[in-house]
């Protein structure tokens, strides 16, 4: 059976007998975790063996943990501070913020590798524009240059640990205010405006990018869809002008930006694989998944199962011996040290 192009999620911390009945759908081809799926570290490793035996090839299961705000696994996990601590760093020392977003690329990557997570949504490579609260702290920094490099090192850091990167959220949600997970942003910007958007991206697809995330972002002066459903954002712009040939996930297909868009979730969900998204995460609404296993008639797709397969991580250390590594040890020491560092404000103008 191969991987289909459904993510959904669990309940709980353990797979119940109904899930293991939607795991082996054919239209599902990963899981992503929460909070509410964390129970502690053993526990965690328990459950994503679980989603993995339950079929082959192996689920996808992946997480969002970026660091900062947006980190679901905490005891017994690194605290990764936000990516914009990092650009502080690298406004002082660019070298020693490179090596430190490696670095914790790396932490990050090996721990969840660890308890057998093959992905995690990051880096977040969205430009800080001052403007969107959502994404906040969680953007590198102001400057474009400073965002593609950041997130290459990050990138590198994460399959040092044997993990693919997928950075998000394409093509930009920096630049609008309004907030994607419960209502559409509408930039205005012209493709030629956007640039400094795709800057980072066309510098992480050249260095081998293995996955991005499209955003519910509606680019009116480019297409009337959102970047997440649009044919024109991910096969003209996105595998055609960057010739990015890795993963597209779109957002998640229940978030207001998606439901403001397009009517219900099959019409959202046929919309997405349309334009050539690879795999659409349902979170957080078990009724919208059982619509779409029932209702999303779609043909096989070789190609996108064979993207989706490559995915899964590299074979890695347990987290004993991980914590004996020198690595580890040499990474939480960077990350006590820029924990230790004092706070700093990144204005989008100065980059001080």
């Amino acid at each position: 059976m191969s991987l289909g192009p459904l993510m959904i999620d669990l309940a709980g911390t353990s797979v119940s007998a109904e899930e293991y009945e939607l795991l082996r759908h054919p239209l599902v081809g990963g899981v992503i975790l929460f909070t509410r799926n964390f129970a502690g570290p053993d526990e965690l490793t328990a459950l994503v063996s679980a989603i993995h035996a339950a079929r082959t090839p192996p689920l996808i299961v992946a997480v969002d943990q970026e660091g900062g705000r947006v980190q679901r696994f905490r005891p017994g996990f690194s605290r990764l501070p936000p990516a914009r601590r990092i650009g502080h760093e690298f406004d002082l020392d660019a070298r020693a913020g490179l090596n430190l977003a490696r670095s914790l690329g790396w932490l990050m990557a090996a721990e969840l590798r660890a308890h057998g997570v093959d992905i995690s949504f990051a880096p977040c490579v969205d430009l800080d524009y001052g403007l969107s609260e959502v994404v906040g702290d969680r953007a590198f920094h102001a400057s474009p240059d400073a965002v593609g490099q950041l997130a290459v090192a990050w990138m590198h850091g994460m399959r040092d640990a044997g993990m693919a990167a997928t950075a998000k959220h394409f093509p930009g949600h920096g630049a609008v205010v309004a907030d994607s997970h419960l209502t559409l942003p509408i930039d205005r910007r012209s493709l030629a405006d956007l640039a400094p958007d795709l800057a980072p991206y066309r510098r992480l697809v050249a260095n081998g990018l293995p996955a991005i995330m499209a955003a519910h972002v509606l680019f009116l002066a480019v297409d009337p869809a959102p970047a997440s459903l649009s044919g024109r954002w991910i096969r003209d712009v996105l595998r055609g002008d960057l010739m990015f040939q890795g993963v597209v996930f779109a957002d998640d297909l229940s978030m207001g930006g998606a439901a403001a868009a397009y009517g219900d979730v099959v019409t959202r969900g046929r919309q997405a694989l349309a334009a050539g998204c690879d795999m659409l995460p349902v979170c957080n609404n078990r009724a919208s998944v059982i619509e779409l296993l029932e209702h999303l008639d779609v043909e096989p797709q070789p190609a996108s199962s064979m993207r989706l397969v490559r995915l899964h991580g590299r074979a890695s250390p347990g987290r004993a011996e991980l914590a004996m590594s020198a690595e580890w040890l040499r990474a939480r020491e960077l990350l006590a040290q820029s924990a230790a560092a004092p706070p700093l404000t990144l204005d989008a103008g100065t980059n001080t």
